[in-house]
C-alpha cells in the first residue's frame, strides 16, 4: 500500500488539528487554606501582619491562601498556643509570653526587661547568637514550628498622670505583658490584664492608669494617644520580641517551595516593622502633638538597670534553658558596651 502526499498531509493535519484542539486535563487542586490569628488589634495589624500576609496570598497564586484574624477574633490572645497546638488556628503572631506559652523561653518574649537597647539586637541574637536554635527546639518539643523572630518597638509607660520620677509609679494600675509586669511590680506597678481592645475603655472608665505595651508609634497608631496624656522616654526595653509560629503537623504538610515562601514573606515582615517603627518613635514624639514627654532622671533609672540584673538572675535559676539564655543576653550586651558608639554609649 502506498501513501499519497496529499492523503500523509491531509491526515496528518487533521491529526494536529485534533490534538491542538483537545482540551487540558483539569489538574488544579483546590487552594491549601490557613487561619492565622495576631496579638495585634485590626489598626495595628494593618501595619504589623497584613501587608505579610496580602503579599504571601498574591504570590501563591491560588496554591495556598492565609485568612488572618486579629487579637482575640477566634480565641483570646492567652490561648493563642493552645488554639495552634490543637490546630485550630493554624498560625499564630505574637510573643511567647502573651500566648502563655508552656517553654523555658516564655518569659523572655515581648519585653525582657532591659535586656535590648535596639531594634536590631533581637535578629542579631537570634541569627547570630543562638537563639534561633534555642526557640526552634523549645518549640518543636511541643509541636509547634517556629518560624522566625524579628523586633518590634521599644517599651515605655503611657499614662493620664505625668511620671517624672519611680515614686510617681506607685499604686499605678498599668496593662503590660506578664513578665514585664512580674519585674516592674518591685517598683510599685500593679499590672493588669484585658483584652487588647478593651483598653481604650478601660483608660477612659478609670480602670487603668496607664499602659506599658509599646512605644509611641502604637500609642498613636491604635488611639491611645486620645486617653493618656504624658509618655515616659525611659524604656524597660528597647525592643519586643515577636515571632511567628505554626502548627507542627500543618506546617511539615506543605511542599518545600511554599514553607520558603511563607518563611520569606514573614522575614520580610520584620523588615519593614523595623523601619516603621524605627522612624515612628523619634517623629511623634516630636511631632505627635497629644501626649507630652516625661523623664526620669538617669541617676535615679540606674535603680532600674540594677534590678533588671538581680532579676535576670533570678530567671537564669529556674532552668538551665533559661540560664543559657540570660547568658548569652549577658555575653552580647558585654559586647555592646566594649564596642562602644553607634552599638552602646
Amino acid at each position: 500500500m502506498t501513501t499519497s502526499r496529499r492523503s500523509f498531509l491531509t491526515k496528518g493535519a487533521l491529526a494536529g488539528a485534533a490534538t491542538l484542539a483537545a482540551p487540558a486535563v483539569a489538574t488544579a487542586q483546590a487552594p491549601i487554606k490557613w487561619r492565622m490569628q495576631t496579638y495585634a488589634g485590626a489598626a495595628l495589624g494593618e501595619q504589623v501582619v497584613k501587608p505579610a500576609v496580602d503579599a504571601f496570598n498574591r504570590i501563591a497564586q491560588g496554591q495556598m491562601e492565609i485568612e488572618l484574624f486579629y487579637a482575640d477574633q477566634l480565641v483570646p490572645t492567652g490561648e493563642l498556643f493552645q488554639a495552634m497546638q490543637s490546630g485550630t488556628i493554624d498560625c499564630v503572631q505574637s510573643d511567647d509570653d502573651s500566648m502563655a506559652s508552656p517553654t523555658e523561653v516564655t518569659v523572655f518574649g515581648g519585653y525582657f526587661p532591659l535586656g535590648l537597647r535596639y531594634s536590631l539586637d533581637v535578629p542579631a541574637l537570634f541569627n547570630k547568637y543562638g537563639l534561633k536554635q534555642i526557640w526552634e527546639d523549645e518549640y518543636a518539643a511541643v509541636g509547634v514550628k517556629h518560624i522566625s523572630a524579628g523586633s518590634w518597638d521599644p517599651c515605655h509607660f503611657a499614662t493620664k498622670d505625668p511620671i517624672n520620677s519611680l515614686a510617681d509609679l506607685q499604686g499605678k494600675r498599668v496593662f503590660t505583658f506578664p513578665t514585664a509586669g512580674r519585674f516592674l511590680t518591685q517598683f510599685g506597678v500593679v499590672p493588669v490584664t484585658l483584652p487588647w481592645e478593651d483598653i481604650e475603655v478601660a483608660m477612659q472608665t478609670g480602670e487603668l492608669d496607664g499602659i506599658a505595651w509599646s512605644g509611641i508609634t502604637e500609642v498613636y497608631t491604635v488611639g491611645w494617644s486620645n486617653v493618656t496624656n504624658y509618655f515616659l522616654t525611659n524604656n524597660i526595653s528597647g525592643a519586643w520580641i515577636g515571632h511567628f509560629f505554626a502548627n507542627m503537623d500543618r506546617w511539615n504538610e506543605l511542599p518545600p517551595h511554599l514553607q520558603e515562601l511563607l518563611a520569606t514573606c514573614f522575614e520580610q515582615s520584620h523588615y519593614y516593622r523595623q523601619h516603621w517603627y524605627w522612624a515612628g518613635e523619634a517623629d511623634l514624639r516630636i511631632n505627635g502633638g497629644k501626649l507630652q514627654l516625661t523623664t526620669i532622671p538617669d541617676e535615679e533609672w540606674k535603680t532600674v538597670e540594677a534590678a533588671a540584673m538581680t532579676f535576670w538572675d533570678e530567671i537564669a535559676a529556674e532552668s538551665e534553658v533559661k540560664a543559657k539564655v540570660v547568658e548569652i543576653f549577658k555575653q552580647y550586651n558585654d559586647v555592646m558596651v566594649k564596642a562602644g558608639r553607634p552599638y552602646r554609649f
